[in-house]
């Protein structure tokens, strides 16, 4: 692959709903620009087992290819709402997003969410309708959708000639022509004068092109409100620059499965913007990097690839400089030495050696020693941190144990790894049962990644639902006395503290105080007496759990000059809390999540039925198109495993997020189960 310069260099992320035909388009891109050689092979993008029995993408993987004298660099990113996360993460690596969208099934709900993520980031978009040829391919309503929906106003390039299986080419706007589609998946097309039954609407259409591309640049703008005309050639820089500043969000229609309409996206990639027209990025420090080929080196790791033979390789955007093979770096982020040896580019798992690689360019770089997702490397002299990758917060935990003692010894090391190439997936460990956790997007995101623990680093475990984090509380107040008293052949043992115990309001956590005088209790021996009751909380007494929000005040007591001690004095609190605890109507309460569910439209009564089968409490649902957006507060006990029936009542085109709202009592005949399961817990331990 020749080398080119920053501004003949485009990157970009092709993201959308899972189905809508985003693999398929990237490799209809690698066979017309060469880089594979028969639509007939394997996918070069889904080549991990996993998304071969799937039958879709559950990473991002780098496509890069060369285009009339361009670099392109393409992630295909996956849909699946378990594995978006993935199209999120490699979004700081690219300069611009294509928006793949199904003729038929319209603007989905994940194409709403990654739509969300490239706005949130600043990238220009361009949309690509796929599957024109579908029954059911319905153009002009996906339009409308991506108006409501996506709030933007879309600007067709294109106008298709004919529909569904009379799809056989598009008029093209910007060139006044016919092209009429081959169908022996060439990607070629014979160009024509436009059909004469289409030519008012072509008008129409070209007069809309015209307007957009007149708002996109202010000279263009008041020549255009003067004489009501631009040539072609300002017509395509306003568009340019309506599509840079993200003004504009065209559109062209295809079917990638076809090579149909494939290449005409692949010229259009022109009107992106190259490295050197995108903002300067912002650095940790709240600094600015320019994207200028001849500074000082910046990179940063946008994506790691662990595999068990090869070991980790990282792909690096190159964000400001230039690099070339053994160049010695510096890891800012951690603060180490590295060394890059042979630059490649990708194409999957596929590698070919490259010579170097200028702003804007993507490349793979192998057997770094301790370079991460997100890390920044830079030259030497340079102390450059760029902002960390975003992930977002995890939607399921499960506790993880070794199937068997040989797995027992390598499972922590190979779980760091899985990690490693997906930050998504969390190690940690419960706070009640200390056992080692891992959190993910989903169930299903989590049982992947285990199977790919099985399969790459033959560790096999099992899996349980982590207990509901309930805590015990009081609701009434009492005052009680904790005594320990021992008598030995020697020394003894004595302490006495009278404790009031009171509750406090939700969410205050803990209080003591101190409300000695005279010294009943001498100085020394009451942290000892807070620090017997904050452990008898910790271990809980109703049934195992932490306390919280309540007031212990030591207002009196007794010792002994020879035997009492800081020991006498904790065993006094932890007795005396836990005889108290069981006289203020104990309680047990429960953490309450606040749930939003999306769905499609004909599931909102499924959903909400099935919300209050689980004791939900429904706040509001708002309608989005076809799309429904259902708020709720629902107990945590009953969503541990939301995820599969979500998918199931919704056909699998449900999705929701949850964060903690706040804790609330367990109700009366539940506290009553759950107490007993704890006291036959602690029979069958002893």
């Amino acid at each position: 692959m020749t080398d080119v310069a920053p501004k003949d260099i485009r990157t970009l992320a092709l993201i959308g709903h899972q189905g809508c035909g985003k693999t398929t388009l990237a490799e209809a891109m690698l066979f017309l620009t060469g880089a594979k050689k028969s639509t007939d092979d394997p996918s070069l993008l889904d080549f991990e087992p996993e998304e071969v029995d799937r039958g879709g993408s559950t990473s991002a993987s780098l496509a890069t290819m060369t285009f009339n004298g361009r670099r392109l660099h393409v992630f295909d990113t996956p849909g699946d709402g378990s594995f978006i996360h993935e199209a999120r993460s490699v979004l700081r690596g690219v300069d611009a997003a294509v928006a793949v969208i199904s003729a038929v099934d319209g603007v989905e709900v994940e194409t709403e969410r990654t739509w969300r993520f490239i706005t949130e980031a600043g990238l220009p978009r361009l949309i690509f309708i796929n599957k024109m040829d579908r029954e059911r391919a319905n153009p002009e309503r996906v339009l409308g959708e991506i108006e409501e929906i996506l709030h933007v106003k879309p600007v067709p390039l294109q106008l298709p000639i004919g529909l569904e299986a009379n799809f056989k080419g598009v008029v093209d706007l910007l060139r006044d022509e016919a092209r009429l589609f081959h169908d022996d998946h060439s990607g070629q097309v014979d160009k024509g004068p436009v059909p004469d039954d289409l030519a008012s609407e072509v008008e129409a259409a070209r007069e809309a092109v015209t307007e957009a591309a007149a708002e996109g640049d202010d000279d263009l703008l008041e020549k255009y409100l003067e004489t009501l005309e631009l040539s072609q050639e300002e017509v395509l820089t306003g568009l340019h620059e309506g599509i840079r500043d993200g003004k504009i969000v065209p559109v062209i229609f295809g079917v990638a499965s076809a090579n149909k309409g494939v290449t005409r996206l692949l010229e259009i990639t022109d009107a992106l913007p190259s490295p050197l027209e995108r903002p300067a990025r912002i650095c940790l420090d709240g600094d600015e990097t320019a994207p200028d080929p001849d500074g000082r080196l910046v990179c940063q790791v946008v994506k790691s690839i662990l595999d068990p033979y090869a070991g980790r390789i990282n792909l690096i955007r190159v964000l400001r400089g230039t690099v070339t093979t053994d160049t010695d770096v510096r890891n800012s982020t951690r603060k180490s030495d590295e060394r890059l040896g042979t630059l490649y580019w990708a194409i999957g798992k596929t590698l070919s050696p490259a010579t170097q690689a200028t702003v804007g360019d993507i490349v793979a770089v192998s057997k770094l020693k301790s370079t991460h997702t997100g890390d920044t490397l830079c030259d030497p002299k340079t102390d450059i941190v760029m902002s960390p990758l975003d992930f977002p917060a995890s939607m399921a935990t499960f506790i993880v144990k070794p199937a068997t003692r040989k797995d027992e010894d390598k499972m922590r090391d190979s779980l760091e790894k899985i990690a490693e190439e997906d930050p998504a997936f969390v190690i940690g460990s419960d706070s009640l049962t200390k056992e080692v956790t891992v959190s993910g997007q989903s169930q299903a995101h989590i049982e992947m990644s285990l199977h790919k623990l099985a399969r790459k680093y033959k560790v096999n475990v099992t899996t349980e639902i982590p207990p509901v984090p309930y805590r015990e509380t009081i609701k009434a107040s009492t005052e009680v006395e904790g005594k320990h008293k021992k008598q030995t052949g020697g020394r003894g043992q004595f302490g006495v503290a009278f404790m009031r115990i009171e509750p406090l309001p939700r969410g205050e956590g803990f209080e003591f105080v101190d409300a000695i005088k005279g010294g009943a209790i001498p100085r020394q021996y009451i942290p000892a007496v807070e620090k017997g009751v904050v452990g008898a909380m910790e271990r809980g007494v109703l049934a195992g759990y932490p306390v919280q929000d309540l007031r212990v005040t030591v207002y009196d007591g007794k010792y002994h000059p020879v035997d009492s001690s800081e020991a006498a004095f904790m065993l006094a609190g932890s007795k005396g809390f836990k005889a108290g605890f069981m006289k203020c109507k104990p309680s047990l309460l429960e953490p309450i999540v606040k749930m939003v569910i999306v769905c499609p439209e004909e599931s909102v009564g499924d959903v909400m039925g099935d919300l209050g089968s689980r004791r939900g409490r429904l706040q509001n649902t708002e309608y989005r198109g076809s799309r429904a957006m259902v708020h709720a507060l629902v107990p945590q006990a009953e969503v541990q495993t939301y995820g599969a029936d979500l998918r199931a009542m919704t056909q699998g085109k449900g999705t929701f997020t949850f964060e903690l709202s706040g804790y609330e009592e367990v109700p009366h005949n539940l506290i009553d189960k759950i107490v007993a399961e704890h006291q036959r817990e602690e029979e069958e331990d002893e």
